[in-house]
């Protein structure tokens, strides 16, 4: 049962690439069961805008996700006999307005979002993946008189805000957990005892309500020996994972999952889960469910396949 919670299109998002129904078609052909339609939710500050988005008002970046629900819609009709698609959207959170923002939205939209990747992309307004210098000033932004103290009100920011939006959204699918460390790979948490003792508050309270932590893949591509989460977060106080290629076009479906495959097993992952619609509401109020792959994952014969094409 391959899957992926987590995805964007240039179609809907300016940083990535290709057209919604193409990258469904691509899932469809990869032979994925479920596939996840993630875009980013607005935003709420002209201020927060990339550079590829200069020039676009709020208001456009509030239709363009209108519309990207009406397109995700369309096509988990259109292809229903032949993949499960899940609707959901991606989190920010920049400051306490995108919070305020997407409670409302999530309101108003009701049954249309079907569930919630939770992310944080950014520390003290600042974006942590746009790029190694931007990243950098994030790190550094919240002062301190030495490189560890630096480091260390970073880390704190971070995950203090990550818990925040655990808190307030139940999200069903905790987004790259430990993205902080994006342009730093090598920062080992357990070295910092408040930041280990955050990460473990964040799991807890997340395993709590019955989310899911993402596997995403995206991390070999950003040049890491592991997906996110790496080797020191990955299998802590019985978190449930699940698969997500974090796919900024058709170009990246299920990019890196024979390396994603390798990595888990290495570590000794023994279950993978995923979401299903479901009658009953959750803790978030929204209508999905987890769900554990039957049998050992690593026998899926998707990932035979997945050998094959990428392995020769």
């Amino acid at each position: 049962m391959p899957h992926s919670h987590h995805s964007h299109s240039g179609q809907f998002c300016k940083h990535a690439t290709g057209l919604l129904e193409d990258i469904v078609l691509e899932a469809i052909r990869q032979g994925f069961n479920v596939f996840g339609l993630t875009e980013h939710v607005p935003r709420y500050r002209l201020d927060d805008l990339y550079p590829e988005e200069e020039g676009l008002s709020l208001e456009y970046l509030m239709k363009q996700f209108e519309d990207f629900l009406e397109e995700a819609h369309r096509l988990k009709r259109k292809y229903a006999l032949q993949i499960s698609l899940l609707v959901g959207l991606e989190t920010e959170y920049i400051t306490q307005e995108d919070l305020d923002g997407l409670d409302i939205l999530l309101k108003r939209l009701g049954d249309r979002i079907e569930y919630v990747v939770g992310s944080v992309h950014h520390v003290n307004t600042i974006p942590i993946d746009f790029d190694n210098p931007t990243f950098e000033k994030a790190r550094i932004s919240l002062g301190g008189s030495t490189e560890k103290e630096r480091q260390q009100a970073y880390l704190e920011a971070y995950f203090d805000a990550q818990l925040e939006l655990l808190q307030r959204f139940q999200p069903e699918i905790v987004g790259h957990i430990d993205l902080c460390r994006l342009y730093t790979p090598d920062i080992r948490f357990v070295e910092y005892s408040s930041i280990w003792e955050r990460i473990e508050r964040n799991i807890k309270y997340a395993v709590g309500y019955g989310a899911l932590f993402e596997v995403n893949a995206a991390a070999f591509r950003k040049g890491w020996d592991s997906a996110y989460p790496a080797h020191d977060a990955i299998l802590k106080h019985a978190g449930r994972l699940a698969l997500s290629d974090d796919s900024h076009g058709p170009h990246a479906v299920g990019l890196n999952y024979d390396r994603t495959f390798d990595y888990l097993r290495a570590e000794g992952v023994e279950e993978l889960w995923y979401l299903q619609p479901s009658e009953i509401s959750n803790t978030g109020r929204r209508k999905v469910s987890p769900v554990k792959m039957a049998g050992n994952w690593w026998e899926d014969s998707f990932w035979d396949k997945r050998y094959v094409a990428e392995r020769t």
